[in-house]
This record gives C-alpha cells, sequence and structure tokens, in this order.
C-alpha cells in the first residue's frame, strides 16, 4: 500500500519496499500484450525480407491494424458492464487467432528461417516468403482443428485411483468428474445436452463439478445450465463454486444448482456410504470468493471438515489446484480441480504453470494427498483448444491396486 501522507518517516523507520521491475511491467501488461499479439506477426510475416508488393504490405498491415483496434474494444464491450455477446465473441475470436499467429511467427519465424538458411534454401527473398506462407497455413490448420476441438463433446478419460485408507466396501466407486463447462456467449445448450448424456452412460455413483459453471449470471445462461438437471448418480451430485462465479453473482449460481439437484457444498461435507464403509465428501468455496465481498463467501477448509471422523478418507473438491498445499496438510486423500484448461491454447499452458501447482491429471502432494486436476470440459474466451483436448472424467476409487487381466 503506498503511503499518502504529508509526513516522511522518521529516520532509522523502514520504508514500504519498491516493486519489483516485475510487477511494474504486470501493470503495464493489458497495453504491452495486445501490441505485441499483433505487432510481431505483423513484422515477421511481411517486414522480414519477404519485399511484397505495396498493396500487399498495406493491405496486411491495416488488417493487422484492425485487429490491433478491434480486439481490446470488443473484449471490453463484451466482458465488461455492458457485456454484450455478439462483440465477446469477436474478442475472443480475435485473442485465440492472434495468439495462435504470434506463437507460430515467433517459433517459425526463427526455426524455419535457421533451417533453410543452414540447407541453402532459396535465396532471403524466397525464405521470408516460405517462413510468411508456412506460418499462415499452420496457423489457419491449428485454429480450425482447435476450434472443432473446442465445440465437441470431451472425450471420457478412465483412471483407477487407489486410496489406501478407502474400506473395502467403496472400492469400485465410481465418481465422474466435469468443470469449467463456461456456458457463455457461443449458446452451448446442445453442447451441453450431449454432455450430460454422455456422463449417465458413465453409471457414476458420485457426480462432481468443480465450478467455473459459466460467464455470465445465471439468469442469463440459465438455458445452457438447465441439461445439468438430467445427470444421474446412485449416491450424489455435489458442486463448488469456481472463481468465475464471481464475476458473476455466485448465489445465483449456488441457488440454481441447488434448484438443478446438485448439492453445493460450500464449505460442508456430506458423507458416503456403502457396503459398511464412509467416504467424507467436501467441498470448499474457491480461494477468490473472499475478496468478492459476497458475505459467507470464502475457501474454509477447516468448516468443511468439521465433524467429520478424522480417520474417515475425504475427497475434497476445490476448484483451484493451488488449494492442494492446504489440503495435504489437512491430510485430504483426494482433491479433484479445474480451472487450468491445461493450458487450452499451446504454449499457455507455461503461463499457468507459474501460478499452479499442476495442470493436468493425477499428482501427489506431501505424504498421502492425491490431486486430479481436469483439463476442463468446456472453454472459456477463444473457442480454441490446441493441444490441450477438453475430458469428461471417471475416476474408479480403490482400496487397492486393481488386479491385472
Amino acid at each position: 500500500m503506498t503511503d499518502t501522507s504529508s509526513t516522511r518517516p522518521a529516520e532509522g523507520e523502514a520504508r514500504a519496499p519498491r516493486r519489483s521491475p516485475l510487477r511494474r511491467l504486470l501493470r503495464y501488461l493489458p497495453v504491452i500484450a495486445p501490441v505485441l499479439l499483433w505487432a510481431v506477426p505483423c513484422w515477421v510475416l511481411l517486414y522480414t525480407g519477404q519485399h511484397w508488393p505495396l498493396p500487399v504490405t498495406s493491405a496486411g498491415t491495416a488488417l493487422f491494424a484492425a485487429g490491433l483496434v478491434c480486439m481490446p474494444f470488443a473484449m471490453a464491450r463484451g466482458h465488461g458492464r455492458r457485456q454484450r455477446d455478439g462483440a465477446a465473441i469477436v474478442g475472443d475470436t480475435l485473442l485465440g487467432t492472434s495468439w495462435v499467429l504470434f506463437t507460430w511467427s515467433v517459433l517459425l519465424g526463427v526455426l524455419l528461417r535457421l533451417a533453410l538458411t543452414v540447407a541453402d534454401v532459396e535465396d532471403g527473398q524466397g525464405r521470408a516468403r516460405a517462413v510468411t506462407w508456412t506460418v499462415l497455413g499452420v496457423s489457419a490448420v491449428l485454429l480450425a482443428w482447435g476450434y472443432a476441438e473446442a465445440r465437441r463433446v470431451p472425450r471420457v478419460r478412465r483412471l483407477d485411483v487407489e486410496l489406501p485408507r478407502l474400506g473395502a466396501g467403496l472400492d469400485g466407486l465410481r465418481v465422474v468428474l466435469i468443470t469449467d463447462t463456461h456456458y457463455g456467449p457461443l449458446d452451448r445448450a446442445r453442447w451441453s445436452a450431449r454432455v450430460c448424456e454422455t456422463v449417465n452412460t458413465l453409471e457414476a455413483d458420485l457426480a462432481c463439478h468443480t465450478g467455473d459453471i459459466a460467464d455470465g449470471t445465471a439468469a442469463r445462461r440459465r438455458a445452457q445450465a438447465a441439461p445439468l438437471g438430467t445427470v444421474r448418480a446412485t449416491r450424489a451430485r455435489v458442486y463448488v463454486t469456481g472463481n468465475h462465479e464471481y464475476y458473476s453473482e455466485a448465489q445465483g449460481w449456488v441457488d440454481l444448482m441447488d434448484e438443478l439437484g446438485w448439492e453445493p457444498l460450500r464449505n460442508r461435507h456430506l458423507l458416503l456410504e456403502r457396503g459398511g464403509d464412509t467416504l467424507v465428501v467436501a467441498g470448499v468455496d474457491d480461494v477468490t470468493a473472499e475478496s468478492s465481498g459476497l458475505a459467507g463467501h470464502r475457501a474454509h477448509l477447516a468448516g468443511a471438515l468439521d465433524g467429520a471422523d478424522p480417520g474417515l478418507p475425504v475427497l475434497l473438491l476445490a476448484h483451484q489446484p493451488r488449494f492442494v498445499d492446504r489440503a495435504a496438510a489437512a491430510g485430504v486423500d483426494l482433491q479433484l480441480s479445474g480451472h487450468t484448461h491445461g493450458g487450452q491454447i499451446w504454449p499457455f499452458h507455461h503461463l499457468v504453470r507459474l501460478d499452479q501447482p499442476a495442470l493436468a491429471g493425477l499428482s501427489r502432494h506431501g505424504a498421502r494427498t492425491l490431486l486430479y486436476t481436469s483439463r476442463g470440459t468446456g472453454f472459456w474466451g477463444p473457442p480454441f483448444r490446441v493441444f490441450a483436448p477438453s475430458e469428461i472424467t471417471l475416476l474408479v476409487l480403490r482400496s487397492q491396486p486393481p488386479t491385472s487381466s
């Protein structure tokens, strides 16, 4: 916090620490990032020795300039106070397109040009134009494929998870996880229904949704979320909030999920019993909940486990993987999370790993705790998934290693 008082600190008093260069740079990231995303491909594709005719260079430059201007404007209208869905679609699509163009302009602009130079293929202009056409071709293929991947019903990922404290009566318990559905500007009501139909083929004992249901309020996205009410599970359907609920009136989503028959585990637990054995199924609000200002919303693991027998195994729902440090300290057996999307558009996963301890899949933390991080069922923002496929997850809980046939 900056000291705004007019008096200077007395000699010997500790001065407030100066912000690091990285923190100062992050303050300007919203301005710097769009410029880089559009300027770098423009330079690599048009001005690095291609010697295109003037009309081509002028038209290409105008196209990149239009993208630079339109993208932040459309995103501000789409995701700001007005929340215009049409503008959000345009802005998000331009964001994904610019990211792919930027990535492959940098990679191919360096690596392919180097390879062509070493191989002595063409002259300088020929190599430069080969880079341009290759970048455009690769980007077009990846964007088309990434769009199809984002809009398809996710594949089912199946895995056995051994929990040593799980009683034999619960061996084989089928847990289905969906998360990060992100119902939003693109109407995905039919997609939502097909996802729920797929979930129902898995014969779940416990169905879990670990948050980020939608971008928008429950009233606005109700039609897309309504199919969640058709999901079947023999024991329970449970839900915890994600960070995006807190951008869109989180209590409305809690109430709607309750209405649809899902049990909101807001810092509490329920007991799942079978064959004489018991599993504690607990959930916490997202770690961003407390800063939202909503009364009673916060991530409170002690409250979630209050009254539970410490000798029983615990399955915890927490939206963000980084909550696993607290889960491990409390001796939780298995945490289910989403949030990362597996990076969604490669190589964005490198930035995700700066904030989260796991990107996707099963990982161990501490002596006991396992974390399963889903790549997510839907997508956020740009309607593309590149090298980060979506998933519906079936986890079969085992009290001992499964026997191989």
